[in-house]
């Protein structure tokens, strides 16, 4: 029984580390597209839409640093509501997976979060 809780105390590690790497990754992409791209958003939805992606995605894994489940959740949330903003201006979801994609470091984090919460609830 102490085996499988070592296991999982070091699955649970190697998931917070991997978003942790990942979301640096993600937030430093998303920094280069920004600035070395540069954005010219030109109608309000396209500012509410920027709000969320890029700003809503990094500033919740930058949260989820600390605060694991309310950062995946903003971070996961902002996704959300970027695919409603984009769907609503332009009449289609984006296209592709590079959206999620930059949103998979919140995913793990509440993962991470998920299980930690389950071992402490159970006393384990």
């Amino acid at each position: 029984m102490e085996n499988r809780n070592e296991n999982t105390v070091l699955i649970r590690q190697v998931i917070r580390l991997t978003a942790r790497i990942l979301s640096i990754v993600v937030i430093g992409v998303e920094l280069l597209l920004l600035f070395g791209e540069g954005l010219y958003p030109t109608t309000t939805m396209e500012w509410i839409g920027l709000l969320f992606f890029p700003i809503g995605i990094s500033a919740g894994m930058v949260l989820a640093w600390w605060k694991e489940g309310m950062g995946g959740m903003i971070t996961a949330g902002s996704l959300v509501a970027f695919y409603g903003i984009h769907y609503l201006s332009v009449h289609a979801f984006p296209k592709g997976l590079g959206w999620f994609a930059f949103s998979v470091p919140g995913f793990l984090f509440l993962l991470y979060w998920y299980l930690s919460r389950d071992i402490k609830g159970t006393g384990r």
